[in-house]
């Protein structure tokens, strides 16, 4: 397998998602803005799609797919007997968590948005929201499971490609927003659970070849069970703690009118770098690393962590400085139209540019996570990300009346690179890793190009500053050509630099 001819495969559909993403941000931010619809909205879409994440977006994965591969040595019934015991008990573990979460919804929101307490309509929307979006959670974590089957055997386009459902069916119900007038929150939230259930049948498809479940209401709880629901619970808080940091976060923004909404229109941008540089990276790097460690080569382990940490920074090195420097501009070319005003894009740009700040620590916590997870290692991730999520509650809390909702993204951000640190420490101490000089040398590299490319970047913003004011209609034009030119710029360096040769990254 070459770790770059699988991440670029990966992202290809990610990045068609990303950009389908955008283009339903925009519609929701034009007949929403970031009024009180939208809040209720965004906390009813953000309880299961937080969710969502922290079960698909390479959580799940790393937690199945070494236990899987272990199955698989021993023979295709072993594994076969294997899965159908998880997807069992998902199904009706899964079905009893929703299950009760409807009955006590009332309470499951106002621990999520205790804010909203202050405006009783306002919280019994975002409870009639949340009751019809909760059920994805059913379909996409099962869409999840079958994800990481087809992972298992290096094939990545379809689990990357199925998240495109939902958002193709969001934009379908927002191009009738004109006709549903104040309806359209409902609608969007049955276009939520509706995707899901077409991407859980999308997906199933795809993985018929390999695995096709068989229900049962009989599970054999037995060792290998045990050991992998005793790992996914670590491995869901683990991997997941950038998510886990954003429900936080949007749990202390609703004491703070509008504050949610610009944290998610904020969180969308950042996002489409943490899941090329993060959960691409990680999520095709995974299986080869774990069929390294479980054969013992640790020279080929070695050799796939140092490559997919250079991965990783080559794609988030240069999306955080271009965040920190662009971020006004971004934020005004993506979403500064119709109701979301410019001064929604003042605010949301300074959440974003913290932000910035991060997104590197945020896609290497996905990578360094797998080091540990390739070898059924859970507790240290564990450990590590239940203390990046006390510093950022307790720096977001301590400066919360002081700063508002902007220490949000500074705590995240903060709290995030502290918990690099502490897992390269872990790492080196436990000669879990051995990081080559040659991959310091790529690192400056990326550095150089990172530097050239922000030069240039300042550069445009400069000279087509006009054209990027709030007013100018086809502002997000110009943004896009900017942003194509510096990623040309960008690419050019580093393949003069030697950064971009496709066998340095073949990982056997």
């Amino acid at each position: 397998m070459n770790l770059i001819k699988s991440t670029t495969t990966y992202s290809f559909f990610v990045i068609i998602s990303r950009v389908l993403g955008y283009i339903r941000d925009v519609l929701i931010a034009i007949y929403l803005g970031s009024g009180p619809i939208a809040d209720a909205f965004f906390v009813a879409f953000r309880i299961p799609n937080t969710f969502r994440r922290l079960f698909s977006e390479g959580t799940f994965n790393s937690a199945f797919v070494p236990s899987y591969m272990s199955e698989q040595q021993k023979g295709k019934d072993n594994s076969k007997k294997f899965a159908n015991n998880v997807f069992n008990f998902l199904v009706l573990g899964l079905l009893f968590l929703v299950f009760l979460v409807e009955i006590f919804m009332p309470v499951f929101v106002f621990l999520i948005a205790p804010g909203f307490s202050d405006s009783g309509e306002k919280l019994e929307l975002t409870i009639n929201l949340t009751r019809i979006t909760f059920p994805f959670l059913i379909f996409v974590s099962l869409s999840s499971f079958f994800g990481a089957i087809l992972n298992s055997y290096n094939k990545f386009a379809a689990a990357s490609a199925a998240p495109i459902i939902l958002n193709v069916f969001l934009i379908l119900t927002l191009l009738f927003a004109n006709y549903l007038n104040d309806t359209l929150v409902f609608y969007l939230s049955y276009a939520v659970t509706a995707a899901g259930i077409l991407q859980l049948i999308f997906l199933v498809f795809f993985t018929r070849k390999y695995y096709f479940p068989k229900f049962s209401f009989k599970i054999k709880l037995d060792k290998k069970l045990k050991f992998f629901f005793k790992k996914l619970l670590p491995s869901i808080f683990s991997s997941g703690v950038t998510q886990i940091n954003i429900l936080v976060g949007t749990i202390i923004a609703s004491f703070q009118s509008g504050a949610v909404s610009y944290l998610y229109y904020a969180e969308r941008v950042y996002q489409i770098n943490l899941a090329l540089a993060g959960i691409a990276v990680g999520t095709v790097s995974l299986p080869a690393l774990s069929k390294s460690i479980k054969s013992k080569d640790y020279f080929k382990t070695f050799d796939i962590q140092n490559k997919s940490i250079q991965l990783s920074l080559l794609l988030s090195i240069p999306a955080s400085l271009g965040l920190i420097l662009a971020s006004e501009e971004i934020v005004n070319g993506l979403f500064g139209y119709g109701s979301f005003t410019s001064a929604d894009v003042e605010i949301t740009s300074r959440a974003l540019s913290f932000f910035g700040y991060g997104v590197v620590a945020f896609a290497l916590i996905k990578i360094l996570s797998n080091f540990f997870f390739a070898r059924d290692n859970t507790k240290v991730p564990f450990y590590i990300s239940a203390l990046i999520v006390l510093l950022n509650v307790l720096i977001s809390l301590s400066f919360f009346n002081q700063i508002g909702f902007l220490i949000i993204p500074i705590a995240t951000s903060i709290s995030t690179w502290i918990g690099v640190v502490i897992f390269l420490y872990i790492l080196i101490r436990k000669n879990f890793i051995n990081l080559k000089i040659e991959l310091f040398k790529n690192i400056l590299k990326i550095l150089i190009s990172s530097l050239i490319m922000s030069l240039m970047l300042v550069f445009s913003l400069e000279k087509f500053s006009s054209y990027l004011d709030y007013e100018y209609i086809y502002k997000s034009i110009y943004l896009l050509i900017i942003i194509g030119f510096v990623g040309i710029i960008y690419l050019l360096s580093c393949y003069l630099l030697g950064l971009l040769k496709i066998k340095s990254y073949k990982t056997n």
